[in-house]
């Protein structure tokens, strides 16, 4: 297949997949072609009723109450013309920013489905870009793109035909600059599509830069990379201003030629009339019908190329936006037994795992949780601990072994059962903008506040939440950014708790906290693995005196495990471990 095939058969999957977003709304897009069409067919009577008005009432009769009566009958053809191109324009713009609605909405769903591979690989601007500014350039591909489009074409067949069945020679003498009309479209219909996707381009670049920078403005100053960095910004920036600078210079250049070569037409027509009125019987209604019409066939062509180009990048939008559907990098969520608790023990069971291809993380990992026990992960930093717990909550899938929880594979669970009764506590705990309490809850209405205040009071930290400012009702700023590390922490822990999950995981949660705060925490996590099965992921070796069992990694496989009396009674990589953390 030829690629000028293979494009043409892209472009119609492609039409056939937006249109397809249409199903929902049928009345609305029929509506909008109806009414298209049917502007079409009115907006020829204007000039018509014109031409006949200046040849009978003005020329010919010279008839006051006629031409009264025809200028109220042109009016009247213009306030429909008028209400039609309202109605036109709200049923087109309201069908295109339902489907925005919906599209939205689905690439959404789709985006919090997929594994944590999938954002680990894909800047988050990029992403930000196809759900919100490629999304919202697809309601243009209703609003101006197929069925005004198609409507267009319809009104140049009607004026062409009707401009043809009046006097052909002067309908001829009207389009003969319509070739130069038509090589000045293409090549701007070219030059802007490319302008088009180089803005695009550059503004899923800008979009990517600033989310990150902003994201990550305190290292940029910690460092003094200001001014680098700023720098960097100003060079997209401006890639995005040439890029648009582009797009303007042929509609600065495309517009007037198309009016040039409409007076040109007009000139010609005037030209010819006036030397042969006589010869051919050409009246001053004739004239004035030929002028407006010249008019009327040069705004739709012009129009059209614009049109068309807006088509396109509606094209090159959805394209990346069905690549972000089309990801088949998503959880399965095929499970369907329930889960509620560990009845018997957490097993890993020869347990392989990569980020990327054979780069393996985990390596042959097997070992035995028993249920409402709490053991203890510990190892260098990229030992695999965090990958172990990412398995377990399915963050992430393992490529060779199994996971099972009392026998049965994990996959085989409800996943969102499984991570309703996992509770996680990370080293980076991620606060939204809100208040405390809807940082805990999550906006779950299930939660009460009476739940969540009985909650803190049973782990012992009720006293610190009121201590704070509005109590549950202070406003927590983005990131949390308003609160520090150790406060960060104490918010997760009553998240976890409050949830009463079955599964207990604490992932390095105390490694960045000052000795108060990890005080609370060790208290914490001693009264929320009370019951329950607890992973534990520690630095500080002094936080783990009350786990059961305690396994040691090391390079993707664990060399050691058993108590922590057992491991400190023998010279094992854990008592070197325990005694250099002592000693500092």
């Amino acid at each position: 297949m030829t690629k000028d095939k293979k494009n043409k058969a892209l472009n119609i999957n492609l039409i056939r997949r937006i249109l397809s977003y249409t199903k929902p709304y049928k009345l609305l897009f029929y509506a909008a072609v109806s009414i298209t069409l049917l502007l079409s067919a009115v907006a020829i009577v204007r000039p018509i009723l014109i031409s006949y008005t200046l040849n009978e009432f003005v020329t010919k009769q010279q008839n006051a109450n006629g031409l009264n009566y025809m200028c109220a009958l042109i009016f009247a053809f213009l306030i429909i013309e008028s209400l039609l191109q309202i109605i036109n324009l709200r049923i087109t713009n309201l069908l295109g920013q339902n489907i925005v609605k919906d599209l939205r909405s689905q690439v959404y769903t789709h985006i919090i489905g997929l594994k944590n591979t999938y954002f680990d690989n894909t800047p988050i601007g990029m992403l930000v870009t196809r759900a919100i500014s490629d999304i919202e350039s697809l309601s243009d591909v209703f609003a101006q793109g197929f069925i005004v489009i198609a409507g267009d074409i319809v009104m140049l067949l009607v004026f062409i035909t009707v401009m043809l069945f009046n006097n052909w020679m002067l309908a001829l003498l009207s389009f003969s600059t319509i070739p130069l009309l038509l090589i000045a479209t293409t090549i701007f219909k070219r030059g802007v599509k490319k302008t088009f996707t180089e803005v695009r381009n550059a503004v899923s670049n800008l979009n990517t830069f600033t989310q990150e920078h902003i994201t990550g403005m305190r290292l940029v100053q910690l460092f003094n990379r200001e001014a680098q960095e700023l720098d960097k910004f100003k060079e997209i920036n401006k890639e995005h201003r040439e890029a648009n600078i582009r797009s303007i210079f042929y509609y600065s250049v495309f517009f007037p030629i198309v009016d040039i070569l409409a007076g040109c037409s007009i000139a010609l027509l005037i030209w010819f009339a006036g030397l042969n009125a006589n010869a051919l019987h050409i009246s001053l209604g004739d004239i004035t019908f030929f002028v407006m019409m010249i008019n009327m066939v040069f705004r739709p062509i012009r129009m059209l190329a614009d049109r068309l180009n807006t088509l396109q990048m509606g094209f090159v939008s959805a394209e990346r936006v069905f690549k972000v559907l089309d990801t088949n990098d998503i959880i399965s969520q095929t499970g369907i037994r329930p889960f509620v608790a560990v009845k018997n023990s957490i097993e890993f069971k020869n347990v392989w795992f990569a980020y990327k291809d054979d780069n393996y993380v985990l390596k042959n990992v097997s070992f035995t949780i028993q249920a409402g026990k709490t053991v203890a992960l510990i190892g260098a930093t990229g030992a695999g601990k965090s990958s172990t717990i990412n398995l377990l909550s399915r963050f992430y899938e393992y490529n060779k072994g199994d996971i099972l929880i009392d026998g049965i594979r994990i996959n085989d669970f409800d996943l969102k059962l499984l991570r309703k009764n996992t509770g996680v506590v990370l080293q980076d705990v991620h606060l939204f903008n809100d208040s405390i309490l809807n940082n805990i809850t999550l906006n779950n209405p299930d939660i009460t506040l009476n739940t969540v205040i009985e909650a803190t009071k049973q782990i012992g930290l009720y006293e610190y939440v009121i201590s704070l400012p509005n109590g549950f009702d202070y406003q927590v700023a983005e990131r949390g950014q308003s609160l520090s590390a150790g406060q960060r922490q104490l918010i997760a822990f009553i998240r976890a708790f409050v949830y009463q999950p079955s599964i207990f995981i604490l992932d390095e949660a105390t490694a960045t906290i000052d000795t108060q705060t990890e005080l609370l925490i060790q208290r914490a996590t001693q009264k929320i693995s009370e019951g329950r099965t607890s992973i534990v992921i520690a630095h500080r070796l002094s936080t783990i005196k009350h786990v059961d069992y305690i396994f040691v990694f090391d390079k993707g496989e664990i060399i050691e495990e058993g108590t922590i009396n057992e491991l400190l009674n023998k010279e094992s990589r854990f008592k070197k471990m325990y005694d250099l953390n002592v000693s500092t």
